[in-house]
């Protein structure tokens, strides 16, 4: 595998998705070879999973350089990634009865173990499930929010707080 030329990335695109051999451990990170064609780099700190020599892997290019290297990551890169965890945040908070004892301050470990992502993606996940009012954030863990339009739901859900000249009631869209 070493004696495959170092030529500028060709046919690449950065967040697609690609077939990775992992070659040899490094310093940064393991090299591996991508499509059987090109070589890359996925970095230890992007890394959250056993990888041994010879293993096959599906991985994304993250970043095709200036200087004709090519970042690879194993989770989708951007948005969509963090699109990705939401559901299964919220797959599994059903699954689990509405709670789940993970919090940002859960090991990166056990993150990992439950959805696969790294703390950071996770993180920025739960942030987006909060801005979208479809989680509360609790000391020990996380929760659905109730659904303000479901007759089981207390009257303060479809409250908001009072703004001036606002009466706090939720409006439909």
């Amino acid at each position: 595998m070493d004696k495959l030329p170092d030529k500028q990335p060709t046919g690449f695109q950065e967040g697609r998705s690609v077939e990775l051999v992992i070659a040899d451990r490094t310093d940064l990170g393991y090299k591996a070879m991508i499509d059987n064609s090109q070589w890359g780099m996925l970095y230890h700190n992007e890394v959250f999973q056993p990888l041994r020599k010879g293993q096959h892997i599906k991985g994304f290019i993250k970043k095709l350089r200036d200087d004709g290297k090519i970042d690879l990551c194993l989770q989708k890169p951007g948005h969509e990634k963090v699109d990705e965890v939401s559901e299964k945040i919220i797959d599994k908070l059903r699954a689990a009865g509405g709670f789940l004892t993970v919090t940002d301050k859960s090991p990166p470990e056990i993150i990992y173990g439950l959805f696969g992502v790294s703390k950071k993606t996770y993180k920025k996940a739960i942030g987006a499930l909060y801005k979208k009012r479809l989680i509360i954030i609790v000391n020990k863990g996380i929760k659905l929010s109730p659904d303000p339009w479901s007759p089981s739901a207390p009257p303060e859900a479809g409250k908001l707080p009072l703004a001036k000249g606002g009466t706090g009631e939720r409006r439909r869209k």
